[in-house]
């Protein structure tokens, strides 16, 4: 396979976007990174998948694939060997990785939507302080006040 195979398969993933991180080219779905061309240079293409999942495909195929150095590796980001892959172990990866991010966004947007709901309250409350006038005349006084400096 090649960085041109990478990002016809990449791009076939429904809702899948080319974008740039740091000058590298990377495929997103959703916003967020499922998988780069980072280290095309030394024929890889990158995935970021999860440690178990990571685990699996270097255990199944460790001539293919294997853990993109550092903290990102041990956090499952995963080269692919180009060379090596077929097209059904390349259109399987990305798939895999596409479908992680998705399930990721699915969660982060859960999470947003709770946090959206709870804002009103929030915003009550603040603009319930900001009006009254006992709030108001103690922020003022302490901005307004001279500083002096204590000594201990």
């Amino acid at each position: 396979m090649t960085p041109d195979d990478f990002r016809r398969i990449a791009l076939s993933l429904e809702g899948a976007e080319e974008g740039s991180h740091m000058g590298a080219v990377d495929f997103r779905v959703g916003g967020r990174i499922f998988a780069t061309l980072a280290s095309v240079n030394q024929g890889y293409g990158n995935l970021m998948l999860d440690p178990a999942q990571q685990a699996m495909f270097v255990e199944e195929l460790p001539d293919i694939f294997l853990p993109i150095h550092g903290g990102w590796g041990r956090m499952g980001a995963t080269h692919i060997r180009l060379v090596k892959a077929s097209e059904d172990v390349l259109t399987g990866a990305l798939q895999t990785a596409w479908r992680l991010r998705l399930e990721k966004n699915a969660k982060t947007s859960r999470t947003a939507k709770k946090s959206v709901a709870k804002a009103p309250l929030k915003s009550k409350m603040t603009a319930k302080s900001k009006s009254d006038p006992d709030h108001t005349a103690a922020k003022k006084a302490t901005k307004s006040g001279p500083r002096r400096r204590t000594s201990r």
